[in-house]
C-alpha cells in the first residue's frame, strides 16, 4: 500500500537515509515501497540530543535511517538505556517496550514510543 505525503514549502524529511528539502511550493509525494522515512517534525539533530532521553531518541533515529552502522548504534543504545534505568528504575516498563521494538527491528515504532521518555524527562526536570 502506497503512502501519500504532502510536504509544506521548504519542509525537510529523511527518505531512505537521504535528507530531502522541498522547494517553494507544496508537494505531494507517493511512496510506493517501504523505506525509512522521517518528517521534519520527527527529526532530531545531534546538537538537540542534549539529555539522556534525547540521546536515546537520536540513536534510535540513526538505527532507523542508517542500516550500515546498526551494530554501533545498538551498542550505544544499550549503554544509554542501562544508564537511564540505573538513574530512573521506574522507567523500566517503557524501556522494555522500546527495547522489544528495537530487537524486532521496528525502529519507527520505537521512535514514537521514545517520545514519551522525552516528555517524561521534560516534566520531571521542568524543561517543558
Amino acid at each position: 500500500m502506497a503512502l501519500k505525503l504532502v510536504l509544506k514549502p521548504h519542509e525537510r524529511m529523511i527518505l531512505g537515509g537521504t535528507v530531502v528539502t522541498n522547494g517553494n511550493s507544496k508537494t505531494e509525494l507517493i511512496i510506493e515501497n517501504e523505506v525509512p522515512l522521517l518528517r521534519e517534525k520527527d527529526i532530531m539533530s545531534e546538537a538537540d540530543a542534549n539529555s539522556p532521553t534525547r540521546r536515546i531518541y537520536f540513536v534510535i533515529q540513526l538505527m532507523y535511517v542508517d542500516n550500515e552502522n546498526l551494530k554501533t548504534y545498538h551498542d550505544r543504545y544499550w549503554e544509554l538505556i542501562r544508564d537511564l534505568v540505573d538513574a530512573a528504575p521506574g522507567l523500566l516498563g517503557i524501556v522494555d517496550q522500546i527495547s522489544e521494538l528495537i530487537v524486532g527491528n521496528r525502529y519507527y515504532q520505537a521512535l514514537k514510543l521514545a517520545k514519551s521518555l522525552i516528555k517524561y524527562e521534560q516534566e520531571v526536570t521542568g524543561n517543558v
